[in-house]
């Protein structure tokens, strides 16, 4: 059984897929993801073991279920007829949501990951139209022919980036979100969000895990959301991931104390600490 931590970026896949694994297994799951096992192997346990990370579960359990539900509304209400997925890592949606037969899903990341997801899910079916690009989205050019790709043909286009942009820095992500927004059938981007605030306590708690990767959390900027309003977007529904733990009931321990605390605050103590993370649904301008 390995033994060693988190090696590289693409590794932080088999960390959060072994949440869907534990979230799985539960007799009240919210969602289940039957496939997640087969992704992880033994390393994922490995990983959360060495970690010390099962605390860190629950933030990330109700990201995957609160996505899971701004996916399908957008493909039902707003007409997304294309779900481009960024940096897809071990997601398995197109096999595990009840997606249209005609939707059509693309996912997008490094070579290695993708041919090790298609080795694992060989024979499996999905749910929906399926296209797998392997591409650096960090090169510009190969992300450009990417979008350009999504776009053609499309009506509107849902960008889905999960768990990505923590890992960039400012001036890629606002490279990313204009490149983004340059294809005009490119409508809806689907994004995590944490704030500076919450940046500081992952880096003390698994700052040192993700530093020996060479994956640092790097962007949680301070005007949040209108950071994109310059770059082509602005958010149209935020999620706080700690209101979403407490309605989905999967929260931190101690969830009590610490919306006791938020309630004593002043309003803007208190919006601060509702937007600390968050799940945004943002929409072109």
């Amino acid at each position: 059984m390995p033994t060693e931590g988190l090696r590289n970026i693409s590794d932080t896949a088999l960390w959060v897929a072994q949440y869907r694994v534990m979230e799985s297994e539960r007799p009240d799951a919210i969602f289940r993801d039957p496939l997640a096992k087969k992704l992880v192997g033994d390393r994922g346990e490995e990983l959360v073991r060495r970690m010390k990370v099962r605390g860190f579960a629950w933030p990330m359990i109700v990201r995957t279920a609160v996505m899971d539900e701004i996916i399908l509304r957008a493909i039902d209400d707003d007409g997304v007829d294309c779900v481009l997925n960024l940096a897809t890592g071990l997601d398995t949606r197109p096999y595990r949501l009840p997606l249209p037969r005609t939707l059509r899903w693309i996912e997008a990341d490094l070579p290695a990951m993708l041919a090790y997801k298609a080795e694992k899910l060989a024979g499996e079916s999905r749910a929906c139209r399926f296209e797998s690009v392997a591409a650096d989205l960090t090169d510009a050019s190969a992300r450009k022919a990417l979008f350009a790709r999504a776009a053609e043909g499309s009506r509107a286009v849902l960008a889905v980036t999960e768990g990505l942009l923590a890992y960039l820095t400012e001036e890629q992500v606002a490279s990313l979100s204009e490149d983004l927004h340059a294809p005009a059938a490119m409508r809806l981007w689907l994004i995590d969000i944490a704030s500076p605030r919450l940046k500081k306590m992952l880096d003390r708690k698994v700052g040192k895990h993700v530093e020996a990767a060479n994956a640092p959390f790097r962007f949680a900027p301070a005007s949040g959301t209108k950071f994109f309003e310059p770059h082509g977007w602005r958010e149209r529904e935020f999620r706080s991931t700690f209101e979403e733990g407490l309605r989905l009931h999967r929260t931190m321990r101690l969830a009590w104390l610490f919306q006791l605390l938020g309630r004593l605050g002043p309003p803007a103590r208190r919006e601060e600490m509702r937007r600390m993370g968050g799940i945004v649904l943002l929409e072109r301008t």
